[in-house]
């Protein structure tokens, strides 16, 4: 029962680590991949970098938007979830 009590206070601070720092990582890294998985034709979308536009065509793993100077292709993980979601919730 000793060693219970000493080794607590570490299992208290793995389960708070878990619960404030590990699961909310995890819980938004799965909201990202069905946010990029969920892309369509049409969308507007903002890019990390800051580039705003919309999605002209997609591929595997990149897209290609249309901005006011062109088209670029980059990569879906390139795509703001947070930035994106305010922008279409704005229009």
């Amino acid at each position: 029962m000793g060693q219970l009590t000493q080794f607590a206070p570490f299992l208290l601070m793995f389960v708070v680590i878990y619960f404030f720092m590990i699961r909310p990582q995890q819980k938004r890294a799965k909201n990202e991949k069905e946010f990029e998985s969920s892309l369509k034709v049409g969308d507007k979308i903002i890019t990390k970098s800051g580039f705003h536009g919309k999605v002209v065509e997609l591929g595997e793993t990149s897209v290609i938007i249309e901005t006011m100077s062109g088209k670029l292709k980059i990569e879906r993980s390139a795509i703001s979830l947070e930035m994106s979601s305010a922008l279409n919730k704005k229009a």
